[in-house]
């Protein structure tokens, strides 16, 4: 476990940063209905508390408690994304059912 930059919150160093393009070594989860109602829940409370923060004029400090929270949701919101398996592409599928898998 590492802390992340700005607080004191453990995030596990195995959970890849947000990435703006999709790559092999990120392939879709399946979700499954538990996992979709947490980062649903996740998502709410986080654009709850960012709305919040912007409506208030707030400025970005790494010490503001809004930010601390919505840093530890966003990790939350990671760690249940990254737990649900990976799909299988079609091609993996087909290596499988043909029996081509290495």
């Amino acid at each position: 476990m590492a802390a992340s930059v700005t607080n004191s919150y453990p995030v596990s160093e195995s959970i890849p940063a947000a990435s703006a393009t999709w790559s092999a070594a990120n392939p879709r989860r399946y979700i499954t209905p538990e996992a979709g109602h947490a980062l649903e829940k996740l998502g709410h409370a986080i654009e709850y508390l960012t709305d919040e923060f912007v409506h208030e004029g707030g400025s970005l400090c790494a010490r503001d408690s809004r930010i601390e929270a919505v840093q530890l949701l966003m990790a939350l919101n990671r760690k249940v994304y990254f737990e649900c398996p990976p799909v299988r592409t079609l091609g993996e599928r087909c290596r499988s059912w043909l029996g081509l898998d290495a």
